[in-house]
């Protein structure tokens, strides 16, 4: 073929090509309101047609005998119908997949809960529908951590109305008693009133640290302190409200092992395990602490005697308010009030800001409660 014929069949095929391509952008256009199949198809048959007219013209001018040219057009026209088909195909397949993606994401919007099927077309929609069968299973486990916590808001709000409720009326009786003058030891019910404003005080306390710790606003001041000194100065502040109580202190660790920690926040922690025993476990009992190293982390076990903990009351132990079963009863004789159940939350939320667990377990003939702290290589934060 000469030059001049191979430039004739080029500018020939692309004025072809061009012309249809024009053509099918202003269909398209004229088509941007329809269904995802037909402009598929719409663009898939413009090159169809560009290619089996650009043969036909070619075929045309190359081809003398009108047997030749009629085979040339007919094989040209065979193939494009094929394509068509093929292309119709294609984009069914296509609109299929995406239709089966839109249904999954309006199942999502229902709250329904989405599985990856094996089915997908290609490797880029097995992605996006395993995208959405992960987005569905972490909304609906959203949406049970929700209905967990507002089920815990509801309860804290009913049993803290009820434990502030209380003191208030027993304040209330013993003012309208003294303002009556039908007393005859007033100093005995101011000491009990200022009793009562003190309970008060610690319940609303303990709610504004759990409201901080809940809002990521604990602010920790950490340094390295030894754990036993920690730990000694707990059980020293514990003490006076249980003067009857044994409570021992037993370590394996050297006296000099240091913990990058706030002193205070963790002391309290370790506090409120010791009052959460006082207060559930018969008075004639001992209290063990116990600090030890265990997988490497530094750890501090509260051990009472006292009856233990249902088992299925374990895992909403450490939820504000949370009563159990009888099993944790307060003991009338404990010396101490149980408070309004936010001790042990208050515990877990110091822990937590520490990169630590706290975790509790029925062990023979008692409890045990853990702090277990970070590995001493890795307690200080980065």
């Amino acid at each position: 073929m000469s030059l001049n014929d191979l430039a004739s069949v080029v500018a020939i095929t692309l004025a072809i090509s061009l012309a249809t391509g024009v053509v099918g952008v202003g269909v398209l256009l004229l088509l941007r309101r329809t269904p995802l199949y037909v402009q598929l198809a719409t663009a898939l048959s413009v090159g169809v047609v560009s290619v089996v007219a650009s043969m036909i013209a070619v075929a045309n001018l190359m081809y003398l005998s009108p047997h030749d040219l009629v085979v040339a057009i007919a094989v040209a026209v065979a193939a494009g119908v094929s394509s068509l088909v093929v292309a119709v195909t294609l984009c069914m397949w296509v609109v299929a997949n995406m239709r089966a993606l839109s249904r999954a994401a309006e199942r999502i919007g229902k709250g329904e809960l989405v599985v990856a099927s094996t089915r997908a077309g290609s490797a880029e929609f097995a992605r996006v529908e395993g995208a959405l069968a992960h987005t569905s299973e972490q909304l609906r486990l959203s949406r049970e951590r929700e209905a967990r916590v507002e089920a815990s808001r509801r309860e804290l709000v009913a049993w803290i109305s009820h434990d502030l409720r209380t003191p208030l009326a027993g304040i209330r009786a013993m003012a309208e008693a003294l303002e009556d003058d039908m007393v005859d030891d007033p100093g005995r019910y101011h000491r009990q009133m200022r009793a009562q404003v003190d309970l008060l005080s610690s319940m609303v306390d303990d709610l504004f640290d759990l409201s901080r710790i809940d809002a990521g606003a604990l602010r920790l001041r950490f340094e390295e302190v030894s754990l036993l000194d920690v730990v000694s100065d707990a059980v020293a502040d514990v003490r006076p409200a249980a003067p009857a109580r044994e409570i021992s202190v037993d370590s394996t660790l050297p006296r000099g092992l240091s913990v990058h920690v706030d002193p205070g926040e963790l002391s309290r922690a370790i506090g409120n395990l010791l009052m959460n025993a006082v207060q559930h476990t018969p008075s004639d009992t001992p209290i063990a602490v116990r600090v030890e190293m265990i997988d490497d982390r530094p750890t501090v076990s509260v051990l009472d005697r006292g009856p233990g903990i249902d088992p299925d009351d374990l895992p909403r132990l450490f939820e504000p308010g949370w009563r159990g079963s009888t099993a944790r009863t307060p003991y009338a004789g404990a010396g101490t009030s149980p408070g309004a159940g936010l001790g042990l939350a208050i515990v877990r939320g110091i822990v937590s800001a520490h990169n630590g667990e706290v975790v509790a377990t029925n062990i023979s003939g008692g409890c045990r409660f853990d702090i277990r702290l970070p590995a001493v290589s890795s307690s200080q934060p980065a």
